[in-house]
């Protein structure tokens, strides 16, 4: 390859015309090095010679084995985008229907063009997605891990990018699943701190009486089975970052604690008296409303001023309808290629699911369902019977009955004696505990499956989760 060739763009062409790909090689050689090849299986034989994939693609949706539907075509795009998620694909296909255009955007090609196409138009487009692509290559590498270019994921980075550097505690907040972990991690990364311990302490995975000697240490000789001392995580981290998980777990008596590591850097280690220093930069997430939980007083307000000198608000997958696509290739990209199977497809109807399915689960139940759909599915087409079996959607929500009625006028009776006996009432905690109640007693009719009992009481199966972490309700784990 002499040195004009080697500095021009690699454009790949896929058509299995012989006459379109001669006439477009013969077009587009000036600008681009063009590579062509005529079938799928053509192209993963020349992906593997080559040293780098090209930067641009343009595409036949009819290829063999079946020239006269879009099959192949849709799973060359997949294909291509898993193989180099930055190569920008155009299609060129006579099968032209809006249907088609809208899958092959769906799947992540920037352009359709319908044959026959204009030279002169076709350049165009090309000089456009090569902007676009040069544009994202000399952009500043994000390097977080978080898959998404929204609005909502694109203000995330940004985020990340301006907390980065500080060195105050900052407080992440979003629902279970939403990957408040990885922006954790992205904000280690992108810090002075990247060559320093990260460690990460899930607040509600330990037993209260063990959250203070793993955070601090202990001296030998602390408590029963204190055989050693031994440093905490305060003090492996250092000039790191200590990120601490549900962090509305935490016990009020440490909260305590927490706050002073956090103003001045001091701690103790268990059973010691001699003061110890921590320059580790402490990030906190919670799933739940850390405001509510001051209002409650199960939360020191000091404690979430400090804590919250930033705040994140990590967005759930509800809200990114143009991301899930993105997640999808990621994710059956990665299982794929992991377990040594082929990825699998959905057809354009069960395309339309995915993107009107919420996920309560988030990116984690994403991230679950591609896995069962690769091992279910493996180089197949999913349908939408098949898709909806692995989704968990709601029940709609239905009237009270009469009965139900005069149960609530019953229970409005009983408050209102209640009131009158009770001089210290707490509206919060007589709340708390009627909820806790009626999630022990959808537990007990369920036999502790989470998602019959979620369904029972009208709400996500993750959000009953999570109140059950809140109030250590009694019953099974889920099924």
């Amino acid at each position: 390859m002499d040195a004009q060739t080697a500095n021009k763009p690699e454009l790949l062409i896929v058509d299995d015309d012989p006459l379109i790909t001669d006439t477009l090689n013969f077009v587009l050689g000036k600008d681009y090095s063009v590579r062509v090849a005529a079938s799928r299986a053509q192209v993963k034989s020349m992906l593997r010679q080559l040293d780098a994939p090209p930067a641009l693609a343009l595409v036949d949706l009819g290829l063999p084995p079946t020239p006269h539907r879009p099959d192949e075509g849709f799973r060359l795009i997949t294909e291509l985008l898993a193989y180099s998620p930055a190569i920008k694909i155009l299609v060129l296909s006579g099968q032209d229907d809006e249907g088609n255009a809208r899958y092959a955007r769906t799947l992540g090609a920037v352009e359709f063009v319908a044959k026959p196409c204009e030279p002169e138009v076709l350049k165009a487009l090309l000089a456009k997605a090569q902007r676009i692509a040069e544009v994202e290559r000399s952009s500043t590498d994000l390097d977080t891990g978080i898959v998404g270019s929204g609005l909502a994921i694109t203000k995330l980075h940004q985020q990340i990018l301006q907390y980065a550097p500080a060195p105050f505690p900052v407080l992440i907040e979003g629902e279970s699943g939403s990957g408040k972990e990885l922006v954790a991690k992205s904000l280690h990364r992108q810090s002075q701190r990247t060559t320093k311990p990260y460690l990460a302490l899930n607040c509600a995975a330990i037993s209260p009486t063990l959250v203070e000697p793993t955070l601090f240490g202990y001296v030998k000789g602390a408590f029963t089975g204190a055989t050693a001392s031994r440093s905490g995580y305060f003090e492996d981290a250092h000039e790191g970052t200590l990120f601490l998980d549900e962090i509305g777990e935490l016990p009020l008596e440490l909260q305590a604690k927490l706050l002073r590591v956090l103003e001045n850097g001091e701690f103790q280690r268990v059973g010691e008296t001699q003061s110890r220093t921590s320059n580790a930069r402490v990030i906190a997430a919670t799933n739940r409303d850390l405001r509510q939980e001051v209002r409650a007083g199960r939360f020191r307000a000091d404690l979430y001023h400090r804590l919250s000198v930033f705040s994140i608000a990590v967005p759930p997958l509800r809200e990114l309808s143009e991301d899930k696509v993105r997640l999808l290739q990621h994710y059956s990209a990665i299982y794929a290629l992991q377990s040594g199977m082929q990825p699998f497809q959905l057809e354009p109807k069960s395309m339309d699911l995915w993107m009107q399915y919420g996920y309560p689960g988030n990116v984690r139940e994403l991230r679950n369902i591609v896995i069962r759909l690769t091992t279910k599915y493996a180089g197949q087409t999913v349908n939408s019977e098949q898709l909806l079996a692995e989704f968990d959607w709601e029940e709609p929500v239905t009237q009270p009955s009469a009965a139900q009625v005069q149960d609530f006028k019953s229970t409005m009776d009983a408050a209102r004696k209640h009131l009158q006996v009770h001089k210290n009432f707490n509206l919060d905690d007589a709340l708390r505990e009627l909820e806790k109640s009626y999630v022990d007693a959808a537990l007990d009719i369920t036999h502790g499956n989470l998602s019959r009992a979620a369904k029972l009481l009208g709400i996500h199966r993750t959000t009953l989760y999570s109140r059950m972490q809140s109030y250590d309700a009694s019953g099974g784990e889920g099924q």
